[in-house]
């Protein structure tokens, strides 16, 4: 299937079997059970193994700012008291992927059957649905939350965990998402969410930090401590020190000396 974008939210739900949705920056595995929540012109495309088949729930919809159109009125209070649904909808996340314990795919099938067949008299009834299957999804949606927290702190404890065991080596992010087994698009946004810093920027401050520290308390020569801290050109390593600490390497430790 070809990448794809269009003005309607995307549920699509596993069934049975497995499949890939791709977005322009990350790639999601889904197996049986798993759902993804496509946020509206966001690109993306269904990859399915030919020899491994995968039976799907597909439901697109949009949101109006009419009262009462395709919704009950209780539809934005429950958006609204669920955290993650209303970043959803605010667009800070393109995407969310959910576990079920079935009950989503019994609500979801039922929705479906009856948008099928709309009409008047079964107007109330798809309201309903689209009530209960949105609470369902911020309940399921909150307990993500708060694994998503802890998987994100194991991640951040991983990656920091590199950086200082390998800052005098030559990194680049895709080295460290291959560590952690994360896109790097991914590990850049939890790293940036989480320490307030760029990967490349933490570790930058942490090679001048390490280099500040060698200048004080070794005598190994100022044009050899640019490779101590994994700095390959010198010149680099002079200017990059001299911006982050007001000197150059030897004016820093001369000053220490005095």
């Amino acid at each position: 299937m070809p990448y794809h974008s269009h003005n309607e939210i995307e549920i699509m739900y596993v069934i049975e079997g497995k499949c890939v949705v791709e977005t322009a920056t990350e790639t999601v595995p889904m197996k049986k059970g798993d759902l993804i929540l496509l946020d509206s012109n966001i690109a993306h495309r269904l990859v399915v193994d030919n020899e491994n088949p995968c039976r799907m729930l597909n439901l697109e919809f949009f949101f109006t700012n009419k009262e009462n159109v395709g919704f009950s009125p209780s539809f934005k209070e429950i958006v609204r008291t669920n955290g993650m649904l209303s970043q959803f909808l605010s667009k800070a996340y393109p995407y969310i992927v959910l576990k079920d314990s079935s009950d989503i795919y019994h609500i979801l099938k039922s929705l479906v059957l009856e948008l099928d067949e709309r009409s008047l008299e079964n107007k109330l009834m798809i309201q309903l649905l689209f009530s209960q299957l949105f609470i369902k999804i911020g309940r399921l949606a909150i307990e993500y939350e708060n694994q998503n927290s802890y998987q994100v702190n194991l991640y951040i404890k991983q990656i920091l965990s590199f950086l200082h065991q390998n800052y005098d080596c030559e990194i680049q992010v895709k080295d460290i998402a291959n560590v952690v087994n994360l896109h790097p698009v991914y590990l850049h946004r939890i790293f940036k969410a989480e320490m307030g810093y760029t990967v490349m920027e933490y570790l930058t401050s942490l090679r001048i930090k390490k280099a500040k520290m060698l200048l004080a308390h070794t005598e190994i020569p100022i044009i050899e401590i640019s490779e101590y801290v994994g700095i390959n050109s010198r010149q680099y390593f002079s200017t990059l020190f001299k911006k982050h600490t007001g000197k150059t390497p030897g004016d820093h430790r001369n000053t220490l000396n005095k």
